[in-house]
């Protein structure tokens, strides 16, 4: 009677990574296009960026790494439980890594997407928690 092991159908019956994965990457895509907004009369790459909510720096390339992101995780999603598991882990992985670089990259040449503080702080925080859901939820699907 319960949908709670159906990877498709009602909200209800969707899983923990499907969910987790849709909406992080609708934010992805909407972060993106926002960031277009603010990143106009600077570098497409480079350390130097606009602002999205006054405080995450942003530029073209980080824009476009934002969109391409939101896409694989909503398609991940869409494609099912054991594909949106698989993105969430390796979106996790990478968004972990890319966290802990940026802590040592934001004030040199190699910063071409313009990182600072801010967004590393949250790219940590991103894939430590797509991470988890990718590894621990949803293990049996």
């Amino acid at each position: 009677m319960s949908t709670a092991h159906s990877s498709t159908g009602s909200l209800a019956g969707r899983r923990v990574n499907t969910l987790a994965g849709g909406a992080a990457g609708a934010v992805f895509v909407l972060v993106g296009l926002i960031g277009f907004a603010v990143s106009g009369g600077h570098p497409a790459v480079g350390q130097d960026g606009g602002h999205v909510l006054g405080v995450f720096e942003v530029n073209v390339a980080h824009n476009l790494v934002h969109l391409v992101v939101g896409a694989a995780l909503v398609a991940g999603a869409i494609a099912g439980v054991r594909a949106a598991r698989a993105v969430n882990t390796l979106v996790g992985a990478v968004y972990l890594l890319v966290g802990v670089l940026g802590l040592v990259i934001t004030n040199t040449g190699a910063n071409i997407i313009a990182l600072n503080g801010a967004d590393n702080a949250l790219h940590i925080v991103v894939g430590a928690v797509l991470l988890a859901f990718g590894l621990g939820a949803d293990r049996h699907s």
